[in-house]
């Protein structure tokens, strides 16, 4: 590109002549521009292609992002793993004993960092998707930390494992063919006005109440017998995390548009109850993963959570008002699917169990000897061993 020919004056009816290699273009200039206003219709055009972008290709940018936050999260649980098992066979102090030798393993903190990016994903994915989509799709990230861990920690996925995992893809396909794509809230205004609608604050209201129940009166007596107690603690709590992270997520994209986010007293609000909701979620979750099996928490945990957490989407955000009957009952089916292949996985997990001996594992339960539950009755034990006519009889009586 050669310089510009023009002539001295910019005026209407000058002329600007281009050249470029062996062309040569004249211009003529039509009418004079504020250059303020060429700026503010270049923003006006930016915002424009942005909103355009977000209305026809929103849900999908959510989806992806969703998937895309269940597969790192589910890839850290195992760069966090082989960092520990690392720092074992190095003969350190095991992280349950106590130790922090794994903080000096590479391997540990790319697992933490890519943590970090799947929730920073999932983050920005309630901002596109529907809460109602996004929150059931994170038991994706289960089932590739259990393909994953089955072939790079050996460990065993069993016939069963299999099977929760081909029910949970099965429900998630199912959840996003017929999940809500209108996404009615897009300012922190209309946030706001949601918020303070008499059904919410009713709703919100009863979980406060049942909130603060279990956790001043039933935590410290029956918590740490009863499984429910905490993870209904985390799940309620969940309800008011995940409502600030949607509205965040809506403060975000309001930030990048241009308006005075943080001059709005919600979005302040927003950030306090995401602090303090997750705060407490982490404190009980622990306690509850400290004291109980987590191949019982963590589908029990799904369950609540999930079930609250859709409650409170139907509730807030109205997202299942524009569904049809059809769409509802699909939904309904896909995340009960996902809960029966999450229970599958976890439950079953330390079984021996494969499409090879599977007829032998059958039979094996059948051939089981009964036991009887009357013990103040004669029992007569022999042994199949001696010959019936050598057979000595033994009486044995249970008081």
């Amino acid at each position: 590109m050669e310089p510009l020919e023009a002539n001295s004056s910019c005026s209407n009816g000058s002329l600007v002549t281009l050249l470029c290699l062996s062309h040569r273009v004249v211009c003529q200039v039509i009418s004079d521009a504020d250059p303020a206003d060429s700026v503010q219709d270049n923003r006006t055009l930016h915002n424009f292609w942005v909103t355009q972008l977000e209305s026809n290709y929103g849900f999908y940018i959510g989806l992806g992002l969703a998937v895309f936050s269940s597969f790192l999260i589910g890839s850290s649980v195992i760069l966090k793993k082989k960092g520990l098992l690392r720092l074992v066979e190095k003969g350190g102090t095991r992280a349950g004993d106590g130790g922090h030798g794994y903080l000096k393993d590479w391997l540990w903190w790319a697992g933490l960092l890519t943590m970090g990016g799947g929730e920073a994903a999932n983050f920005a994915a309630y901002a596109f998707a529907p809460a109602t989509i996004v929150t059931p799709l994170g038991a994706l990230s289960v089932l590739i930390s259990a393909i994953l861990s089955s072939y790079l920690l050996g460990e065993r996925l069993n016939l069963l494992g299999k099977l929760g995992c081909m029910l949970s893809l099965v429900g998630s396909t199912v959840m996003v063919i017929h999940a809500p794509e209108d996404e009615e809230v897009t300012t922190l205004d209309e946030m706001s006005s949601k918020l303070k609608e008499p059904g919410f604050l009713t709703y919100a209201a009863i979980l406060l109440a049942v909130c603060f129940l279990l956790i001043f009166y039933l935590a410290p007596r029956y918590g740490q017998s009863n499984i429910l107690i905490y993870l209904t603690i985390c799940s309620v709590i969940g309800a008011f995390s995940v409502s600030s992270v949607k509205g965040l997520g809506i403060a975000i994209k309001g930030f990048f548009a241009g308006r005075p986010v943080l001059q709005h007293p919600l979005t302040w609000i927003l950030v306090i109850t995401l602090v303090a909701s997750i705060t407490t979620q982490i404190n009980y979750l622990n306690k509850s993963l400290d004291i109980f099996n987590t191949s019982l928490v963590f589908p029990i945990y799904y369950v609540l959570f999930t079930t609250i957490v859709i409650t409170t989407s139907i509730i807030l955000f109205k997202e299942w008002v524009t569904m049809t009957v059809v769409d509802i009952i699909g939904t309904v089916c896909g995340f009960l699917t996902i809960i029966l292949g999450v229970f599958l996985l976890h439950a079953f997990k330390d079984m021996d169990v494969s499409l090879g001996n599977l007829p032998q594992v059958l039979q094996s339960e059948q051939q089981e000897p009964v036991t009887r539950d009357d013990k103040n009755i004669l029992i007569e034990v022999d042994n199949s061993s001696i010959a019936p006519e050598d057979k000595p009889k033994v009486f044995m009586i249970y008081t």
